[in-house]
């Protein structure tokens, strides 16, 4: 039986979404006032809301509403709606401190957990669908490493104080329910039997198996838990993948982050770079005579070194700017030597290295054998080829979550993968 509506909340379809804006001057201003004729469509490819489209002859926007259970399973899986309003909060957040690359909201309704926001207008496309397609982004690496370096930096000790950063961590703390998915779906489901995981059957039957009887796998899934959910180290997206970006060649809009709170920052770059692996061994998928995939791959390799080493010295740029500021990770006072300032950059930047390594594994592997997949993967029509690939993905997957703390430079990684995948 389905639960109650909570109070003051409605679910739109595209009739009543009219009727809503209509009621609501900051929509429909941004059309302009020009109602008569607009064009609703829902687009919601996700597992958890609606988002509708709204075209009218004098501008457009986008409306997403959050649904009060899981959308792809039904409301057997109930969720809370207030995920909205931290999705909300956080495209603000990190729309101060990244403009460039996070849509602007225009209107936030609590009750309808409802969110208006710009139209991330054609020819931007959802990266994911670009990489299936085999395009190349010359600028995703840089705006990727901006966007992280910004949004990470600016709202962690090493810029803020413990004061502001305390109670920026208690307001975010109330995004448990999005958290415990996470916990659920990433860093537990994948190591046992349960309801909702699947996999490319026969034919990786046995490597499913061989994830949930792999005991060093396990403890080492456990300590990244840990970090997860005991680790508020800056306000993160908390599922950024490359379904939640879209893209042109000159453009690269971060979206969707209902999943944001205070937690590790190795757990979003991990996120973005584990998907571009994946991508990575989902290519030999797609390939057919006369389709060579190859220097496709080599590109993809070269976004994911060139992601992690411009983040690498952007964030050391902004550490380096602000360093005589507030933030209360190294006072200047007691780090006031070059040289102690950068043995605490060196030993800080090479443990967010082996976090997001981590990070991006475990995100490999619960794509593969837990309850959401990627399209990377998914439509590739022949199981037994897809089986193929998913199986180096998992083979990297599992090395680089075991290992990660033998890794000192993206290169390395780089081989690895060039290795399995040979």
């Amino acid at each position: 039986m389905a639960a109650p509506a909570p109070e003051g909340f409605r679910p739109l379809d595209e009739k009543s979404l009219v009727e809503y804006i209509k009621a609501t001057p900051a929509l429909s201003s941004r059309l302009g006032n020009q109602l008569d004729s607009l064009s609703v469509k829902e687009v919601g490819d996700g597992n958890l809301n609606f988002v509708y489209i709204v075209i009218g002859p004098a501008g457009s926007l986008v409306i997403k509403q959050a649904l009060p259970y899981v959308r792809c399973v039904g409301d057997s899986w109930p969720l809370s709606k207030e995920r909205a309003y931290f999705e909300s909060s956080a495209l603000k957040d990190h729309g101060r401190l990244c403009p460039d690359h996070v849509p602007e909201v225009y209107h936030f309704d609590r009750p309808m957990s409802l969110i208006g926001m710009r139209y991330i207008e054609p020819p931007h496309i959802i990266l994911r669908k670009g990489l299936i397609a085999g395009i190349e982004y010359p600028l995703l690496a840089e705006h990727m490493a901006d966007y992280m370096a910004k949004t990470l930096y600016f709202t962690s000790l090493l810029y803020c104080s413990t004061l502001d950063h305390r109670a920026a961590v208690a307001e975010y703390c109330g995004n448990v329910d999005l958290c415990r998915l996470t916990e659920q779906v990433i860093f537990s489901d994948p190591y046992k039997i349960a309801k909702y995981n699947r996999w490319t059957s026969p034919y990786l039957d046995q490597d499913a198996e061989a994830i949930r009887e792999d005991d060093i796998l396990k403890v080492e899934v456990a300590e990244l838990k840990s970090m997860f959910c005991e680790r508020a180290q800056a306000l993160i997206h908390g599922d950024l993948h490359t379904g939640s970006i879209m893209v042109t060649s000159d453009s690269t809009q971060v979206i969707d982050p209902e999943f944001a709170f205070y937690g590790p920052m190795g757990y979003d770059i991990g996120a973005f770079l584990g998907n571009l692996i994946l991508a990575f061994f989902a290519q030999d998928g797609h390939s057919g005579e006369g389709n060579d995939h190859g220097p496709y791959k080599k590109w993809i390799l070269k976004t994911i070194e060139e992601t992690w080493n411009l983040f690498h010295q952007k964030f050391i740029f902004l550490w380096n700017e602000h360093k005589d500021g507030a933030g209360e990770a190294y006072p200047s006072d007691i780090y006031n030597k070059p040289g102690v300032q950068l043995l605490a950059q060196k030993k800080y930047m090479s443990n967010l290295f082996h976090d997001t390594l981590g990070f991006g594994a475990a995100k490999m592997i619960r794509r593969i054998v837990g309850i959401a997949h990627v399209e990377d993967f998914e439509s590739i029509q022949d199981a037994q080829k897809r089986a193929y690939c998913e199986r180096r993905a998992l083979e990297c997957a599992k090395k680089l979550l075991k290992e990660r703390c033998q890794f000192e430079s993206i290169d390395q990684v780089i081989s690895v993968i060039q290795e399995i995948s040979v």
